[in-house]
């Protein structure tokens, strides 16, 4: 293969996926909400770019140092984002199927919101 076409290659690769990459992060910068993301996941990203930066540096530079860098910048920026504006979900109902395998009435609530105990809704039937 040729030097010309390799390049060519690794430039359209780059751009593939930067672009693919792009929407991700715009989405998370504009809504803080990081919720569906996996901090392992985040911190996996981190060191694996670390580590591959070993490997890119000792490289010539083209195509595969701008990907890098901007896959480094990426996962960096979502750690941050992660870690600054909290990835954590609002704790979700127990469904009313599951409820009722677990001996609850129907009209069960969160307490709070998010202190993660179920109590009566307000009104509710107790026995």
């Amino acid at each position: 293969m040729s030097s010309s076409l390799a390049l060519m290659a690794g430039s359209v690769s780059t751009a593939v996926f930067v672009a693919s990459t792009l929407p991700m992060l715009v989405k998370a910068g504009r809504t803080k909400n990081l919720a569906s993301y996996s901090l392992g996941n985040i911190l996996l990203a981190n060191v694996g770019n670390l580590i591959y930066a070993v490997y890119v540096v000792s490289l010539p530079l083209g195509p595969v140092w701008a990907l890098h860098g901007f896959h480094l910048g990426a996962t960096g920026l979502m750690l941050f984002w992660y870690v600054r504006h909290g990835g954590h979900r609002e704790p979700r109902p127990i469904p009313k199927a599951r409820r009722r395998d677990l001996g609850q009435r129907e009209s069960a609530t969160w307490a709070g919101g998010t202190g993660g105990t179920l109590s009566a809704a307000p009104g509710a039937n107790t026995r």
